[in-house]
């Protein structure tokens, strides 16, 4: 965590007696909370920071001041938009039949998105076993101040196992840009909000009992000391232990790959006449048959503590 502060609510601390109280200074007032975002990416980068890309959710989409900061920043952005975000996915200045509607409606019945295929990426792996989305994009228009700004990448995705989750998401990247890259970054918002989860609960920012403005912002600089020393001791401690060391996977540590999109089917055990008949293959199981997933000679080849990529699933990544 690089920078963090005190949001005021608009109107309850406009009384002068009661912000007297909480020791609060003058200068600080109500803001906004994007322009407390942009603030803290200034000052990032006037300290030397380069950021190589910026995510965060639907709210801050939605602020038109906040992704016109950004851009006048120069910075690369894929933020979540909610499905009732409007925009075209062609340049009303020169189509005359573009149609200006949300990009729920436009993902699932425009002829750019249905024309189509879906392409599969590997995410990550998480610890129920890899997550695999299905995505689709296009270049996308929006209004904003009045004026007519594009093209940016409008992405559409869908979980491969639960079709009806959906996510929607607005990049300013380049056209060249591959998929797999955008969808990295529009996915990294967990590791943040685990961040701020562990300063919470295991470092107690959220367990404070003062009233004063100081006081406060002490608790913040104390909690957030301490979160990077113990982030840079699990570093030291962790050695060179890969960092996918104690992914879970059916087979212990060994962690093939789990992905069988592209697997062959495995036989299948001819169906049982009676119940006799299945009883007596569960009793053969028991008494020692080898299975295939318990036969190491069945297990997918691996190296060094690595899980197996299926290349339809996991597209590699070009140099960085």
């Amino acid at each position: 965590m690089l920078d963090s502060d005190l949001f005021l609510p608009e109107y309850t601390w406009n009384d002068p007696a009661r912000r007297e109280e909480a020791g609060i200074p003058d200068d600080v007032v109500y803001r906004p909370k994007y322009d407390i975002a942009l603030d803290q990416i200034r000052h990032a980068l006037a300290n030397g920071v380069h950021f190589g890309w910026l995510t965060f959710d639907e709210w801050y989409t939605s602020c038109p001041s906040f992704l016109n900061g950004l851009e006048t920043l120069q910075q690369r952005y894929v933020g979540e938009v909610r499905r009732d975000f409007h925009g075209w996915l062609c340049d009303p200045r020169s189509e005359t039949r573009a149609i200006y509607r949300d990009v729920e409606i436009l993902c699932r019945y425009s002829r750019a998105m249905m024309c189509q295929p879906w392409q599969r990426i590997h995410i990550k792996d998480t610890e129920k076993g890899p997550s695999v989305w299905e995505v689709k994009r296009a270049p996308f228009w929006l209004r904003r101040d009045g004026q007519v700004l594009g093209p940016y990448c409008l992405i559409y995705v869908r979980n491969l196992l639960a079709p009806a989750e959906e996510k929607y998401f607005l990049s300013n990247a380049s056209p060249g840009t591959p998929l797999e890259v955008i969808l990295h970054v529009g996915f990294a918002r967990w590791p943040i909000e685990r961040t701020l989860e562990d300063q919470k609960d295991e470092l107690g920012m959220s367990h404070f009992e003062v009233r004063k403005y100081d006081a406060i912002m002490r608790h913040l600089a104390v909690t957030q000391v301490s979160y990077l020393f113990l982030a840079r001791q699990a570093e030291r401690l962790r050695g060179e232990k890969p960092g996918d060391a104690f992914l879970p996977s059916a087979n212990g540590r060994q962690q093939f790959d789990r992905r069988a999109a592209t697997a062959p089917a495995a036989p299948q055990r001819a169906a049982a006449t009676n119940f006799a008949q299945a009883d007596r293959g569960s009793t053969e199981e028991r008494a020692g048959t080898s299975l295939p997933h318990r036969d190491s000679k069945n297990l997918p080849p691996r190296s060094r503590n690595q899980p197996c990529r299926t290349p339809l699933l996991h597209t590699k990544i070009g140099g960085k």
